[in-house]
């Protein structure tokens, strides 16, 4: 089966209002909460991506039910001492850093081994940073230096901790917190800024939880054990992948889109922020709150006249999955835009911050790299007019979606491999772009 896209065309103006699928960060979460819910929860516009559909799994071999009714999955959950384990249990979290790490604090309490695995690339990245807070809680958690397969063994004496989270992982933050839930005593954290979806679906279960929020750092405290009752949730649209279309229309000539019900999160608009910084017009409208979680319709248009930026690090973690298709705004802007501390994306499904500069350097664009730090001189008459391969890299879904968007608008006749990359979190992104006009073979 061909698992590349051809493109040799630029996208033609369009003007569309489109719907994104479901926030990938809210729908593993959710399920998971629901898993640890008593009764049953209804969630509705789960997305449907690889990622979400291994978290199903996961809870189903925890020996937790779930059926979908129409555009709703119920999830029937036993409270947090509810899962039943087979012996030598195997859960495959795939590409899913999110499911591995979230699920390593759900079975903090369980004294039988779990082996956790995942595909190539998730086997690459650290897992450190949560096998060494939940070691402290006295679980046995052993690691393959640092990475998958994980043996988790947890324990019924589970002891409360004070933890300092400096890396702003919302992923390493979560996985404590939900430790704490299941924990007798106080969990403290003082954790870097980062995304704050688990907070925000603890205050809404009703879940005893005392934050103290700071301009870099929030201060976290969890009462536990606490059992929640089960919910009703409506997954809003994903901003990450939203971010693909709003500079997609950045990009693209007399070109208008409006992307409606996604979730805005203050920790996860980044993207916006920069954006507008460099003179891009995005706009939001409609905007309401949902459960804690601030949703809107993004207007996006057309920009000519892109200004280059010094992007204050604070926006990073922010924005940390949307740098890659932020750079191929600063390869069109004005002038020279520096990023700095960026290690962080070197540290996702693929070295992204390695794979940037090889890609901005291939079509043209003057980069200067140095440890975590960017610099990218803008080419505001960028047109390209060669052909370009773009082979797998570590299987990222996000390298291969930001690859197709450089070619809808920038020129050029591309051939992108690893097409199969976006089943692990937006099965719609090509569909999208045909709907948008986009010639894709």
């Amino acid at each position: 089966m061909n698992n590349s896209v051809n493109i040799k065309n630029k996208i033609q103006p369009f003007r569309k209002s489109i719907k994104i699928s479901g926030d990938k960060s809210l729908s593993i979460r959710c399920v998971l909460l629901a898993s640890q819910a008593i009764g049953i929860s209804k969630i509705k516009n789960l997305l449907e991506s690889e990622d979400v559909l291994n978290t199903l799994k996961a809870i189903r071999s925890l020996g937790i039910k779930y059926l979908k009714r129409g555009q709703i999955y119920e999830i029937r959950g036993y409270g947090i001492n509810g899962y039943k384990i087979k012996n030598k249990l195997i859960i495959n979290a795939g590409n899913s850093g999110t499911l591995a790490r979230l699920l390593t604090g759900l079975l903090v309490n369980i004294d039988s081994e779990i082996k956790i695995i995942g595909d190539k690339s998730l086997s690459k990245r650290d897992f450190k940073r949560v096998t060494e807070p939940l070691k402290l809680f006295g679980v046995n958690i052993k690691s393959t230096k640092g990475h998958l397969p994980l043996y988790i063994k947890g324990t019924k004496f589970l002891r409360p901790i004070n933890y300092n989270e400096n890396r702003g992982s919302a992923q390493c933050k979560s996985a404590v917190m939900l430790a704490g839930l299941k924990t007798p005593g106080i969990t403290k954290i003082r954790a870097k800024k980062s995304r704050n979806h688990t907070e925000i679906l603890f205050k809404n279960l009703k879940i005893p939880l005392k934050i103290k929020s700071g301009k870099k750092i929030d201060q976290i405290s969890i009462n536990g054990p606490n059992n929640f009752k089960s919910f009703n949730y409506e997954i809003p649209g994903d901003i990450s992948s939203s971010a693909f279309f709003i500079v997609l229309t950045i990009l693209s000539q007399r070109s208008k889109i409006i992307i409606n019900n996604v979730n805005i999160n203050e920790s996860r608009i980044g993207i916006i922020k920069i954006l507008n910084k460099m003179n891009c017009k995005i706009k939001l409208a409609n905007k309401r709150l949902y459960k804690g979680e601030k949703i809107a319709d993004i207007i996006v248009k057309s920009s000519n006249k892109i200004k280059s930026i010094n992007c204050p690090p604070s926006l990073n973690s922010a924005a940390i999955d949307e740098f890659l298709v932020i750079f191929l705004v600063a390869a069109k802007a004005k002038g020279v835009s520096s990023f700095r501390s960026l290690g962080e994306l070197n540290k996702k499904e693929s070295p992204r911050l390695k794979i940037a500069v090889k890609f901005l350097k291939m079509i043209g664009i003057k980069v200067l790299n140095s440890g975590d730090n960017i610099k990218i001189y803008g080419n505001p008459r960028l047109f390209l007019t060669g052909n370009y391969v773009l082979k797998n890299y570590m299987k990222d879904h996000r390298v291969f979606m930001m690859s197709c968007v450089a070619a809808l608008t920038f020129g050029g006749k591309w051939k992108i491999n690893d097409k199969d990359s976006i089943k692990t979190s937006f099965p719609e992104f090509l569909k999208i772009l045909r709907e948008l006009g986009a010639n894709i073979n």
